[in-house]
């Protein structure tokens, strides 16, 4: 996809200053560092295919600081490859290994049988995982998937709680290194217990890669050794390492519509985008209850382009420069959701329904946010059991629509 560079005034920033943006959108390309000197002066990046984002109708580039790219300025004054373009790179991998399996049935080197498994077997492994998911989520995939996703959530669920659960303080970088041999083991056919033995199982069935996994790994380092992060392109990447990475195990296991016209990239890339849209969501949901942990999960430079700082986080008074500020943030997150529906519907049946009500729920969560006149301090956005309900029948409407590259090629 082609870049053009945008001359741009931003709010609070001198022509001198420099910042890291970003475009969100399925871009190909190297991802070293590219040794383009910028001028000395104030730049946007701007794709060809989404133009200068976060734009109004009619509304000049320099009024708006919700402008992302491909590419992104560091300190010295260098253009670099973006994180969404590092992160694009993984797409690719993860495309490229579903179309093999396609295209020919895979031989599978780790059989079922082969596993180095707990005596007390499969069965009673998938079902402690399915025991796990209903406490905190509910599933309504036909069997085999079913299982698959209990396993692969129920991974995800561990690895979060190395860093946010009960023994979160005596966690430690080496412990996550043991974690992720533990991984590497497990992909191998060799599995620690009941429940790594579930996902090995899943992984001797599905066309599913260790790197996601190892980039989730990495998301739980980066909570051990940062709390702020400096702009968008950081935010993104770790929005990927937690989340994105999710949309990536999963999309082998929910399968693509043999009717399908989509490329399975861009399959990919939407599954990217929810998990993005969800993680942006939970962060501008959770601030206050991040704040009191010491923790800001909002990019700095667009703080201060808002005439905003830490410490009004942790004062927690909702002002208008605060309105304007989660205004952008919100619209920001939106445009994730947005770019995820265009790839639900090309989903497999079965998982449509399921991926639809998540995505349909979680965007309700910005709109609480909205209804609480954006106090996120000491306001929790939460959607009320009488609006999750009302959100099942119309996820499964949309779940029984055509896929939109069909409808597209019958237009």
């Amino acid at each position: 996809m082609a870049i053009i560079l945008v001359r741009a005034a931003s709010p609070g920033l001198s022509d001198g200053a420099v910042g890291h943006h970003q475009v969100h959108g399925s871009l190909q390309g190297s991802s070293q560092l590219l040794k383009t000197r910028v001028p000395p002066r104030r730049w946007m990046l701007c794709s060809l295919r989404y133009a200068c984002l976060g734009l109004q109708p009619g509304e000049e580039v320099g009024r708006t600081s919700a402008v992302y790219s491909s590419l992104a300025v560091n300190p010295a004054g260098e253009a670099v490859v973006s994180s969404e373009q590092k992160v694009y790179d993984v797409v690719l991998k993860q495309a490229a290994l579903l179309k093999r399996q396609l295209r020919t049935p895979p031989v599978l080197d780790v059989r079922p049988q082969q596993l180095d498994m707990p005596r007390s077997g499969l069965k009673e492994a998938y079902a402690r995982c399915g025991e796990i998911c209903q406490e905190y989520a509910k599933t309504f995939y036909l069997e085999e998937r079913r299982r698959a996703i209990w396993a692969i959530y129920v991974w995800c669920r561990r690895t979060d709680e190395l860093v946010d659960g009960p023994n979160a303080n005596y966690i430690t970088p080496t412990a996550l290194d043991r974690w992720e041999k533990r991984l590497e083991d497990l992909f191998a056919g060799r599995p620690y217990d009941m429940l790594d033995a579930a996902l090995s199982d899943t992984i001797s069935r599905f066309p599913i890669d260790i790197q996601p996994f190892r980039d989730m790994i990495e998301g739980m380092r980066s909570d051990l050794r940062k709390a702020r992060y400096k702009n968008f392109d950081e935010l993104y990447m770790y929005c990927y390492y937690v989340a994105g990475t999710v949309g990536l195990m999963s999309v082998p296991v929910m399968g693509i519509a043999p009717e399908s016209k989509a490329t399975t990239e861009s399959v990919y890339s939407a599954a990217l985008a929810l998990g993005i849209a969800n993680q942006l969501t939970n962060i501008l949901r959770d601030v206050g209850e991040d704040a009191r942990r010491g923790r800001v999960y909002l990019p700095q430079d667009e703080l201060a382009q808002a005439g905003l700082s830490d410490e009004d986080i942790f004062y927690g008074v909702v002002t208008n420069r605060w309105r304007n500020f989660m205004k952008q943030q919100i619209k920001r997150a939106r445009m994730f959701f947005e770019e995820a529906e265009r790839g639900v519907t090309e989903l497999s049946q079965a998982s449509r329904w399921p991926v639809w009500a998540s995505l349909l729920l979680y965007r309700q969560i910005l709109d609480e946010i909205e209804a609480n006149d954006y106090n996120n301090f000491t306001r929790r956005a939460y959607v009320g059991k009488g609006k999750k309900l009302l959100a099942l029948p119309v996820a499964y409407g949309k779940s029984l629509l055509l896929p939109v590259s069909l409808r597209n090629s019958q237009t």
